[in-house]
């Protein structure tokens, strides 16, 4: 990672100390990174006096809602409320993603909002113009990272991980964990010096570990054994598995349940990219994972009308734009497999 510009540094502390109404928010479905992030910064600046607000676009799965019980507000609560706070804000600071439509239904209202705006983001083409500050690193694990390196970079912080307070330390661990897989992909030299800093800080790491990798429902382990049984890999190399709404309601799967399960079949030594796709509402998720070599992200961006990461994306299979019903789900993804690998 590059290091941080002083003068942005300098143009982050003259925006948040010239600001009394702070609004954080972060982009929809909020995984790890996205709640660590936001919790994290939200508890800093507390500390330092401001009054802060984080609003997002939905609720938090229940595996990560151990990092944060109280002082989250979700849009799909309550969007005029929502709405009103956006108004009230006098300075916005959004995190882990790159493009205000990543935020759903208050995108728009965020992108109209008269006040003063910085985000800070590890994924690809940022949209810097529509931003007075931008932090923006794509060699770096998460925007937990980025965001743990700006902290330490402030005068109340002075480069000491120990001077944190307690909930954003464990919530950026929190993030970087779950955005890395455990460790498993998207490690900088960065990320294990974080990692070592927090560990100094007193974050107890293995009861996050506990809480993120060993608190899962019954349901969520059978759907997954479900998946794998009938998971399909093309001759190209490209393990293809489909939820359908029967299966996710069949087995009461919920939101953020399946996270992680894309990763599973990189494990195999012949599948070079790894595609999940889950049914919800009238569209498909899609999220899209390679081994080294391979681009999720070009896949993404060709096929899914998404993006992300070089190794780590996501998009969405459109009804009927892109296919005419669920049922054609895994012929298009298998159609999608030979076309992208046969001009990769």
């Amino acid at each position: 990672m590059e290091s941080l510009r002083l003068a942005d540094i300098s143009h982050f502390l003259e925006l948040t100390g010239s600001s009394e109404n702070i609004v954080i928010t972060s982009h929809i479905k909020p995984d790890g990174d996205a709640a660590g992030s936001s919790l994290a910064l939200c508890r800093f600046l507390e500390r330092e006096g401001h009054k802060v607000s984080v609003i997002l676009p939905h609720h938090l799965p229940e595996y990560l809602q151990f990092i944060c019980r109280e002082g989250i507000s979700y849009a799909e609560d309550d969007l005029a409320q929502a709405s009103k706070k956006i108004d009230g804000a006098d300075l916005i600071i959004c995190l882990d993603f790159n493009t205000f439509s990543r935020a759903g239904a208050i995108g728009d209202k965020l992108a109209a909002a008269n006040c003063r705006k910085i985000l800070i983001d590890h994924h690809l083409n940022p949209d810097r113009d529509a931003f007075d500050l931008c932090f923006s690193e794509t060699q770096v694990s998460s925007t937990c990272e980025l965001l743990y390196r700006i902290l330490l970079a402030l005068p109340a912080v002075g480069g000491d991980p120990r001077k944190l307070p307690k909930e954003s330390a464990e919530a950026l661990m929190c993030g970087m964990t779950t955005d890395t897989n455990n460790f498993a992909n998207s490690v900088f030299p960065g990320t294990l010096s974080m990692a070592s800093g927090l560990l100094e800080a007193g974050v107890d790491r293995d009861a996050i570990i506990g809480h993120i990798y060993n608190e899962y429902r019954e349901n969520r382990v059978r759907a997954m054994a479900r998946l794998l049984a009938d998971m399909k890999i093309t001759p190209e190399g490209v393990a293809i598995m489909v939820l359908d709404k029967g299966t996710q309601d069949s087995l009461d799967i919920r939101e953020g349940e399946t996270e992680g399960f894309v990763n599973i079949p990189l494990s195999i030594k012949d599948v070079k990219i790894s595609i999940f796709a889950r049914e919800d509402g009238p569209l498909f998720r899609v999220s899209v994972r390679s081994k080294r070599g391979w681009s999720a992200n070009s896949m993404a961006i060709r096929f899914f009308h998404g993006g992300g990461h070089e190794q780590a994306a996501g998009g969405r299979i459109l009804i009927p734009e892109d296919i005419a019903g669920p049922q054609e789900a895994g012929a298009f993804l298998a159609g999608v497999a030979a076309r992208f690998m046969k001009h990769e």
